[in-house]
């Protein structure tokens, strides 16, 4: 039996099909997958297969324009054991993510982004203090779940958070995937999405208010409001205040 079920949530059956479905690891049906279509989170469809006590080990959650390699699933088994050998056990892993805060977060992992690799300076495996939601593995009898008041953003970050706040461990460590994602890397972000962001920043800010400082890869948390002001930067110059309709 594998020691992975991969989730993913499905907002395109075209992505689907040309990425992750596509993947050389993933071919055929040689995994298993669970996929669900139009959720209104990522927690609706992560929590109730957490909830279902999955006999696998750990539960994948992967972004439906991941594209995994050949083999990727027993390098990623290597990695963990790897890593469990040098950190201890590990409830919470991931291919890309953050260690420390402000001034001193450093970024970790290896990934290709949109056609561009990223390799943080950070040696892997190391412990985290944030994740990239594009793909987080998660131990099935960790206890841990999603939250769906963030939506589909910082999810991945909470799960790092609740982790240590249960005294559990969280890490990167060298699992190389492509990520696809239409997302613009540069401004102006389509308005719903900017919105988005902001609702789910400010629940996020306002869960973890007492952790501040946070660093996620792609903002840099000082106070509650900084999501909303990059979310805002992020459109057109001339864009109505999020404010207005992203309470």
């Amino acid at each position: 039996m594998s020691d992975f079920l991969f989730v993913s949530a499905v907002s395109s059956f075209d992505i689907v099909r040309e990425r992750l479905l596509a993947s050389p690891c993933m071919a055929a049906g040689r995994q298993p997958l669970v996929l669900r279509w139009n959720a209104p989170s990522a927690a609706q469809v992560f929590n109730a297969v957490m909830d279902s006590r999955p006999p696998q080990e750990w539960v994948v959650w992967v972004h439906q324009d991941v594209v995994l390699p050949e083999g990727w699933d027993t390098l990623f088994a290597r990695a963990i054991a790897q890593a469990e050998l040098q950190l201890g056990r590990l409830s919470v892993v991931g291919a890309y993510g953050v260690v420390g805060a402000g001034g001193a977060a450093v970024h970790a992992g290896h990934v290709l982004d949109r056609g561009q690799v990223l390799r943080g300076p950070a040696p892997l495996p190391c412990l985290v203090d944030s994740l990239d939601e594009l793909l987080v593995a998660v131990r099935s009898d960790s206890g841990l779940r999603m939250d769906p008041a963030l939506g589909w953003d910082f999810y991945a970050t909470d799960l790092v958070l609740q982790a240590q706040a249960a005294g559990l461990q969280a890490a990167a460590v060298d699992a190389f995937c492509e990520h696809w994602s239409n997302t613009p890397q540069h401004p102006p972000l389509p308005r719903p999405t900017a919105q988005r962001i902001a609702r789910s920043g400010a629940a996020f800010e306002a869960k973890w208010q007492q952790k501040l400082p946070l660093t996620t890869t792609c903002v840099a948390i000082h106070q509650r409001g900084d999501v909303r002001a990059l979310a805002q930067a992020m459109l057109a110059p001339d864009a109505q205040p999020l404010d207005q309709d992203a309470p």
